[in-house]
């Protein structure tokens, strides 16, 4: 059904077609609707109406009645009557506009469970850290930005790796907002916020990454890469719980990082590595951890990075201690 209207001038010239016509009260009382919300409804373009030779508006009171009971429907749900008038115009399908206001409901509610469970956060913590949470949950008042946060983060780490490399990254390492977070949820991800904040997060992420020497990479892209393919057998041998080891995995990780920087597998080489790896700073650490609350038990690089640091340290025979240590299962 087409609810187009003509141009609202043309529309109040030309009395309407339909032998049943009715005034302006005899369509108030069909519909239910005050007169002067008809009245609103016609100078707004939304209704067509003619006039009768004592200048009173006249409507065709099949097609009237069933417009303004459109309009008045799609009030009750919620909809704007910029959007309801679209549709009226052809301008936009129902479909559209139901999808389109869907959405933005779904964005609200989320924006909504965010600050319910932040307040949670607050009024749960005990009298000392109560400060302190508030100034964490202050800084994060919406889980989205607080993603696009980690989003742009982990784009300046891995640059110049391919968008849509990166964009893989993220989409398997970045937790996404809960959508319902509980207070628990709400407090985590606003410390991954906090986290990423932090300037001296960004170059020791990078040293965590890049390890050895990343001034001497020759080629950053190939490197992701090799390194990527070898990860993907980590990953492996990590969901099925095998203790780091050194092997086939390993000597492929450690041929990734030898081949960037025009060198070649040793002892002195991985000695090298595993001091760059074995940076204990607590703060990747609690990232990782913090990430893993999200997950579960999928396998982020992180958790691979943690198994090929400890191969490594293995291999070198260096103490246990030199690891730094993520979590079970992080």
């Amino acid at each position: 059904m087409n609810f187009a209207p003509s141009p609202r001038r043309a529309a109040a010239a030309r009395p309407p077609s339909s032998a049943r016509r009715h005034r302006i009260g005899e369509l108030a009382r069909r519909t239910g609707l005050p007169v002067r919300t008809i009245r609103f409804y016609c100078d707004e373009g939304m209704l067509e109406s003619g006039r009768s030779a004592g200048g009173h508006r006249m409507f065709d009171t099949d097609s009237a009645t069933e417009r303004l009971l459109l309009v008045r429907r799609l009030r009750a749900l919620g909809l704007g009557l910029g959007s309801i008038t679209e549709v009226l115009r052809g301008e936009r399908s129902m479909d559209e506009i139901i999808a389109a206001e869907s959405a933005r409901l779904d964005s609200e509610f989320r924006s909504l469970a965010w600050r319910r469970a932040s307040l949670r956060a607050v009024g749960t913590a005990a009298p000392t850290q109560r400060a302190q949470r508030l100034a964490l949950l202050a800084a994060a008042q919406d889980g989205g930005a607080v993603h696009e946060c980690l989003v742009q983060f982990w784009r300046r780490i891995l640059a110049p790796v391919p968008r849509s490399e990166i964009d893989r990254y993220v989409g398997w390492n970045v937790p996404g907002p809960p959508a319902d977070p509980s207070v628990a949820e709400v407090v985590a991800y606003a410390e991954l916020a906090a986290l990423v904040a932090d300037p001296a997060l960004n170059s020791t992420v990078r040293q965590h990454l890049w390890l050895s020497h990343p001034e001497l990479i020759r080629d950053r892209r190939r490197l992701y890469s090799d390194v990527d393919d070898a990860l993907v057998d980590v990953v492996t041998l990590v969901a099925q719980d095998v203790q780091p080891h050194g092997g086939s995995e390993l000597d492929r990780f450690v041929d990734a990082h030898a081949g960037a920087r025009g060198e070649r597998d040793s002892p002195r080489f991985r000695e090298q590595l595993l001091i760059e790896a074995a940076d204990a700073d607590h703060r990747v650490r609690r990232y990782w951890a913090l990430t893993g609350r999200f997950f579960g038990d999928r396998i982020t690089v992180g958790r691979a990075l943690h198994w090929v640091h400890a191969a490594l340290a293995r291999s070198t025979d260096a103490p246990a201690s030199e690891i730094s240590t993520i979590g079970p299962g992080h």
